[in-house]
């Protein structure tokens, strides 16, 4: 089980390896994380999502409830009838209707529970989209380091064949080395600065696409702290998916949806039962009747000008043929089940195969850390020797070049290794339904959304009238923050290497 809170207490994962430094006000990935959460657009659009999702349960529970209808009519009879001597010229009438759901076959009722299990099944799709935007978060945040280191290598690297360069023009000009040794030490540094800037390139991508899902432009990040509940084995991480990833989850819920859906449609074929009331109002404004007095512009006062009505009872409606459409949709209900259930399975095999993928990358990415660390080492002592033996003639500058570029790939490589393991990682524990903000101890960072408090909220509402407040941008714009260079002074802590 992930402990809540661990990123806090843990150590730095990469603090040993002195590839960055961790200054004062650098950014964290709980902070980097925390930002994303916050205001994050994918983020914000998904909770907005499954608010709409959530109202489909009152929206379902209305059709059960009592409804009371009234309308309103003004009338004028332009052409009354020759043989008609009581025809009113003109009317208003009022009516006022109480209907009461009795039993409409379960539709209802089953209608109700499949939109509380598609509730459901859209929370787990919003824990979904939260680890997908945590596994890309955490992904931008480990480019950015890694980008920073590998643009401090190959400037290092630079700086390293430049002085190369000036001893081997040096040593050519009192004769000790050939036209041949300068030409190749100043082909490598054409290669080291074009390289220098594709990692820039990198590196300022690398920055943007930071800025694109966190909101804010990374300042000095500090190394990540080591991932909390990584499994022992496949087996554990695919038990564990299996029962919290929130795909499967989601997949399931729609599947026990769609099962009501099939009684939903069912019912079409069953009577229904209502209790009713009314009330009927009718006014002829003194229009009604005859002329019977002696001055015909006055309305015969005998006639009643006003009625009022009520009434109460009970409704039954009974199917007998509709042409076949209830049978149509609940077989059209059953065939959506069935793909329901098949989808089950499909995200079954999807959420396995990540998980097993996910961890033989992670698996794969720290056998390549050890290995790319005794190649550091290794590629380190042998430039080494290298240089001691060109200095008494044993070595050639070529000799020389190749080993100071054997280091810089070795150094890279470890670099990338260390990005690929804790990336690998993280997405496992997503695949696992352990990266959420609960999960990764975000709670410290403000209150966290709870899709259940507002479903809460709205489940049982009744009144016509009630609305929420307008809606407004909870995400943040990045169009002020500045385009990114890249400089990497105070973040990058790459010791030199030795040019004598």
């Amino acid at each position: 089980m992930v402990r809540r809170g661990a990123w806090r207490a843990l150590p730095a994962l990469m603090a040993g390896a002195g590839l960055v430094a961790a200054p004062a006000s650098a950014d964290t990935l709980r902070e980097a994380l925390a930002d994303a959460y916050r205001t994050n657009p994918a983020l914000q659009a998904a909770r907005a999502e499954q608010r709409a999702v959530d109202e489909g349960v009152p929206i379902e529970k209305s059709a059960g409830r009592p409804s009371i209808d009234a309308t309103g009519r003004y009338a004028e009879f332009l052409n009354k009838s020759s043989t008609s001597f009581t025809a009113p010229e003109r009317a208003i009438t009022a009516n006022v209707d109480l209907g009461v759901p009795i039993y409409s076959g379960g539709a209802v009722r089953n209608a109700v529970r499949a939109a509380e299990e598609r509730v459901q099944a859209g929370q787990a799709d919003l824990r979904a989209t939260e680890s997908a935007i945590f596994s890309q978060v955490v992904a931008a945040y480990m480019d950015v380091i890694r980008n920073e280191a590998i643009v401090g290598l190959a400037a290092n690297q630079v700086d390293v064949l430049s002085t190369n360069l000036q001893a081997t023009s040096d040593r050519f000009e009192i004769g000790d080395l050939t036209r041949t040794d300068v030409a190749q030490s100043q082909a490598r540094l054409a290669a080291a600065q074009s390289d220098l800037r594709s990692a820039q390139a990198n590196l300022i991508a690398a920055r943007e696409d930071y800025i694109a899902l966190v909101g804010d432009a990374p300042v000095a990040l500090q190394p990540p702290p080591p991932l909390p509940g990584l499994p022992g084995s496949p087996e554990e991480a695919v038990a564990a998916a299996l029962e919290n990833n929130p795909d499967l989850i989601a997949a399931r819920e729609r599947a026990e949806a769609a099962g009501y859906d099939i009684d939903v449609a069912g019912a079409g074929r069953l009577p229904r039962v209502s209790l009713f009331t009314g009330y009927g109002y009718e006014n002829f404004l003194g229009t009604l009747g005859g002329a019977v007095t002696d001055d015909p512009t006055l309305p015969d006062t005998s006639v009643p000008q006003t009625s009022a009505s009520v009434s109460a009872g009970v409704a039954i409606s009974i199917p007998i043929f509709q042409g076949g459409r209830p049978a149509a949709l609940q077989r059209q209900a059953q065939a959506r089940a069935s793909a329901a259930l098949e989808a089950i399975i499909a995200t079954e095999r999807d959420v396995i195969a990540q998980v097993r993928a996910a961890y033989s990358s992670w698996q794969a990415a720290l056998a390549i850390i050890e290995s790319s660390q005794t190649a550091v080492a290794a590629a380190e002592l042998s430039l080494e020797g290298v240089r001691a033996e060109n200095s008494i003639g044993n070595r050639t500058i070529l000799d020389v070049l190749n080993a100071e570029q054997e280091l810089l790939n070795a150094q890279v490589e470890l670099v990338t290794a260390r990005r690929n393991a804790y990336v690998a990682g993280f997405s496992l524990l997503a695949a696992m339904g352990r990266a959420e903000a609960r999960d990764l101890g975000l709670d410290g960072h403000g209150l966290l959304y709870d899709p259940q408090l507002n479903f809460e909220r709205v489940e049982g509402k009744w009144f016509d009238w009630d609305r929420d407040p307008d809606p407004s941008v909870q995400s943040t714009s990045t169009v002020d923050i500045p385009a990114q260079d890249a400089d990497i002074r105070g973040q990058a802590n790459l010791p030199a290497r030795d040019t004598d």
